[in-house]
């Protein structure tokens, strides 16, 4: 689980001692087993907590920990060190960007494996790239293009016969995938 040093609890504690409204801190990460993983910490207010948060007391601060992220957070670390400039927060997370999806994973987690293991790679020779932005309730993944991809001619092809295909063949549940990219910017465009 999460470790979080006594030097960091003190500072969080701090912090939280400023905030009328925090219940303590959440941590969670954005786009986990990704490229893009980015692990974060934020103040926790009565409206952030979703139902599959854990909650841990550590000594005077109380953290939540987001339930997708759980696997990800494993080993993490969140430390304090004081410096001339005052000090540092760090959260050190190693297996934040490692995918772990099997099939009982989110369907967002394994939509991102597909992308950043598979389309992505074939996609980065055009200097382009495709991320999840949300899974609609009617099963549509909505994607965004980014690099060469953004305004490139070619981009419904790729998104129809290979981002698509590559999707709906490796997860029958879904049932497409919607761009919802502005195209009209071509300055990056590939073609």
């Amino acid at each position: 689980m999460v470790t979080i040093t006594e030097s960091a609890q003190e500072y969080l504690a701090e912090l939280l001692s400023k905030q009328e409204d925090a219940l303590g801190v959440r941590v969670f990460i954005n786009q986990p087993g990704t490229a893009r993983a980015e692990t974060c910490i934020a103040y926790c207010r009565e409206g952030d907590l979703e139902e599959n948060d854990e909650k841990h007391e550590y000594g005077s601060i109380t953290a939540w920990f987001d339930g997708r992220s759980l696997p990800y957070l494993e080993d993490a670390l969140v430390d304090y060190s004081k410096d001339r400039m005052g000090g540092q927060l760090t959260i050190k997370a190693p297996n934040a960007k490692l995918p772990r999806v099997d099939e009982n994973s989110p369907l967002e987690d394994r939509i991102n494996y597909v992308l950043y293991n598979e389309v992505n790679p074939a996609l980065a020779a055009h200097g382009g790239e495709v991320s999840l932005v949300e899974v609609t309730e009617d099963q549509f993944a909505i994607l965004r293009f980014g690099g060469g991809c953004q305004g490139c001619g070619m981009v419904d092809q790729t998104l129809k016969g290979g981002v698509e295909k590559t999707l709906l063949e490796q997860l029958p549940q879904l049932k497409g995938v919607r761009d919802m990219t502005d195209h009209s910017d071509r300055s990056q465009a590939y073609y």
